[in-house]
């Protein structure tokens, strides 16, 4: 993320091709992993578009302006329904963001898609009545780790340099392990 941010600032990259070059890599392997959900390129090009000219501006909301980002499905998003991994939930759109999501937007990062979870979060990994079965980058016999699993297989996959997922429990941490990338799971409150 931090690589992106210098190379938009000198115009080495922009958001728009950076963003291009993540969806056709997510094209390329999502139908192998199931790491993700509600995939929307249009909404993504727009963002892409919107910091681009921030950039060309020289006005960037902040070190994360353009830079492609997902989100855990069970962290709300605006517009799209919150299934939390279960065929069991409604699908009734979100009314507004919670936080994490609404400081991604702040920042101008760009939101991808949101990231695939087991029912309610109550799995090490990624199966889920609502998903295909999420699968591990490095090797697709294999569990990525949950809950955070779609998130987990989503990095370790390089769907861009960014993804939150939640951590009560390990959600985080073991798809992190599993899947061979770095994770951080701060302090309450932070």
């Amino acid at each position: 993320a931090a690589e992106l941010s210098d190379a938009y600032r000198t115009r080495r990259l922009g958001p728009v091709e950076v963003l291009r070059a993540v969806l056709a890599h997510i094209e390329r392997w999502e139908p192998h992993l199931h790491a993700i959900y509600a995939l929307d390129a249009a909404a993504a090009l727009a963002q892409a578009e919107a910091s681009q000219a921030r950039w060309l501006k020289g006005e960037p909301l902040g070190a994360l302006d353009g830079v492609p980002a997902t989100i855990k499905e069970n962290i709300a998003t605006r517009g799209v329904p919150v299934p939390l991994g279960t065929a069991a939930t409604e699908l009734v759109p979100a009314v507004q963001d919670a936080p994490p999501a609404a400081r991604l937007r702040e920042a101008g990062a760009v939101i991808v898609c949101k990231t695939t979870m087991p029912d309610y979060g109550m799995l090490s990994s990624g199966l889920s009545s609502f998903h295909a079965l999420t699968r591990n980058p490095w090797d697709l016999t294999k569990n990525p780790g949950g809950s955070s699993a779609g998130a987990g297989a989503a990095a370790a996959a390089g769907y861009g340099p960014l993804h939150v997922g939640t951590d009560i429990g390990g959600s985080v941490r073991l798809p992190a392990a599993w899947c061979g990338i770095f994770a951080l799971k701060p302090s309450l409150g932070r």
